[in-house]
């Protein structure tokens, strides 16, 4: 298959348009070509006049592997262009580097969930290239976490970074499509193209979202491989509480765990509480040591979620509703464990960053209610669920 950027360097015909323009690239790391040029060089090479760009969070380079570590501007040391960050002194392109192209090419690999910050960052740009007049294309790249939807829907008000819209947690949509959605969605007059991807099918085995005859390319530090991917969804929503997520280790969000926990309590509750919530991988039990972040140098019990080899099922897997009931079990468990983190996350002040990363309070009072069931979050998410699936259908482009 090919992907966005693949089918832009193979085809004049798709380049043309780009002819006598000024071009800035939106780009990380995983921004590379199948034979694994980056993007920015593959562009110049073709005969792209590439006259800035732009980094998301943790920049261009990935160089910050913490999160909410800020990245500077620069000057491209090999080719002389301003390097503009969108997750520093500001989050939105100012003017003045509005300024510097006509037509930005937008080339990020997301993960599809959508805490994950690259798809506000183009909501943003997206929003600015209105204001502007200016013109932006996605590259378009696989979603590894495929179509399944699944998470309650952020509600009015909760918007934030990593809360770029009224979308669950799981989205299903490729960048290219969610760029549809946001400029159907507030109404932006913007000139707006996806290259689209070749071949990508979703639903097959064994990648199911992720075409495993390419390679996997960090697109942020702590994202190291697609069995991240498939369990971020989840898993992110450590980052609002106490447990450590794996940052500091070799596995960061495929597991959770503290000095304090019992693992094995924690699994076997699960299983007791909600076990068809299980289905489609397989928990294990883990020591970790983490080198930094939360319990940093500290030993900690955890559990390590399994959404690969044989134990994965793409259809039946649901890391929300698997992340969440492991907070329940923390909380049937031991009712006064402190699971919840209080910091201005993403910059967000006087709200908790598990609410902040939920899009709202609801998912945290099921955790807390100790009457409230698994059954009772089932009927407060899958209307959410459904009435998205059926909005964003009409954003689909694949498969053609």
């Amino acid at each position: 298959m090919n992907f966005g950027i693949d089918r832009l360097l193979a085809d004049a015909a798709v380049r043309k348009p780009l002819e006598g323009k000024r071009v800035a690239l939106l780009a990380h790391p995983a921004s590379v070509t199948e034979d694994l040029t980056h993007s920015l060089d593959a562009l110049i090479a073709a005969g792209v006049n590439v006259t800035a760009v732009f980094g998301p969070q943790h920049g261009v380079r990935g160089d910050l592997q913490d999160n909410m570590i800020e990245s500077p501007d620069f000057t491209d040391p090999t080719y002389g262009m301003p390097v503009f960050s969108l997750y520093g002194e500001v989050r939105r392109p100012t003017t003045a580097s509005m300024d510097t192209f006509d037509v930005m090419l937008v080339d990020l690999q997301d993960l599809g969930t959508r805490i994950y910050t690259f798809i506000t960052t183009l909501r943003y740009v997206l929003e600015s290239a209105a204001e502007h007049g200016k013109a932006v294309w996605v590259l378009d790249r696989p979603n590894p976490a495929g179509r399944p939807i699944e998470g309650l829907t952020l509600r009015p008000g909760w918007e934030s970074f990593v809360g770029a819209g009224a979308m669950p947690m799981r989205h299903g949509l490729t960048m290219g499509e969610l760029g549809q959605w946001f400029i159907g969605t507030l109404g932006l007059d913007v000139e707006y193209r996806v290259v689209e991807m070749e071949g990508w099918a979703p639903e097959a085995a064994p990648g199911f979202g992720w075409p495993t005859e390419r390679l996997w390319i960090n697109p942020s530090p702590n994202a190291p491989n697609l069995n991240m991917a498939r369990a971020y969804p989840g898993t992110v929503m450590l980052e609002g509480t106490t447990l450590s997520e794996g940052r500091g280790t070799t596995r960061p969000l495929e597991l959770f765990g503290a000095p304090d926990l019992n693992a094995k309590a924690v699994i076997a509750e699960m299983h007791r509480l909600a076990p068809a919530w299980l289905a489609g991988c397989a928990l294990r039990d883990i020591w970790f040591q983490p080198t930094f972040h939360k319990h940093v140098g500290e030993l900690c019990n955890g559990v390590h979620i399994h959404a690969e080899g044989r134990f994965y099922d793409h259809a039946a897997f649901r890391p929300w509703r698997v992340q969440a009931l492991a907070f329940k079990a923390v909380r049937a468990l031991a009712p006064n464990f402190p699971l919840w983190r209080d910091f201005p996350y993403e910059y967000a002040f006087g709200k908790l960053p598990i609410d902040v990363i939920n899009g709202g309070p609801a998912l945290r009072e099921w955790i807390d209610d100790s009457a409230a069931t698994p059954g009772d979050l089932d009927a407060l998410t899958a209307p959410d669920e459904a009435a998205w699936a059926a909005e964003s259908r009409d954003f689909r482009l694949y498969p053609r």
